[in-house]
């Protein structure tokens, strides 16, 4: 199995498991659970694949990702009511799966010999939009949009970080590990430390 590959599967089971963790705080049943496990996992990876033409698409070739994401779903299902604060696992796991997902879909991109600038697209693609697509269907608020929040931020200095590796001539591990190291430490430095981004604040308008 490629490195690539176990990316992927890791950034599938990851998400799954935060898909399922926003399926119990909205109260849905074990089909409601496994839909948003599935839609959470590849959600980001299939528009990936599609806009660089990857056929087929990863879960389509190998539909074990979508057993695994099931299989999360199942015990997040059957597990949810242990776990005291379900948001808090919620925003952990996301950093994570973030973090995994970027290096996926920067090394996706990679190994495809696509210019710096769609390889860094790539990678904030796959890490963003699965949960993006995961709190619009739940009704929460996308923690995407968090004001503020290192999220799609950090998502963009990962891969970006990646593409500069590769240039230098680092090994892919490396620069995929690098990618996924800088994503989760802005991630977890925002949720840690309050590091945020300016916000927009409106100034009263002119007479």
């Amino acid at each position: 199995m490629s490195g690539l590959a176990l990316l992927d599967y890791a950034s599938v089971l990851v998400f799954a498991l935060t898909g399922a963790l926003v399926a119990s705080r909205a109260q849905l049943d074990l089909v409601g659970f496994a839909f948003m496990a599935c839609l959470t996992a590849v959600g980001g990876g299939t528009v990936r694949d599609l806009l660089l033409n990857r056929h087929p698409v990863f879960w389509v070739g190998q539909p074990d990702y979508i057993l695994i994401a099931c299989g999360a779903a199942a015990l997040i299902f059957f597990t949810a009511h242990l776990v005291e604060s379900r948001y808090n696992w919620l925003i952990w796991l996301d950093s994570f799966a973030l973090s995994i997902a970027v290096a996926a879909g920067t090394g996706a991109a990679l190994s495809l010999d696509q210019p710096g600038t769609i390889v860094v697209l790539m990678g904030v693609t796959t890490g963003c939009l699965g949960g993006l697509m995961r709190d619009v269907v739940c009704n929460e608020v996308p923690l995407v949009l968090k004001q503020g929040e290192l999220y799609v931020s950090s998502a963009f200095a990962g891969a970006l970080m990646a593409v500069l590796a590769a240039r230098l001539g680092l090994s892919s591990l490396i620069a995929l590990s690098l990618c996924a190291l800088v994503c989760w430490a802005l991630r977890a430095g925002s949720l840690l430390f309050g590091w945020r981004l300016p916000v927009y604040k409106a100034r009263p308008p002119r007479r």
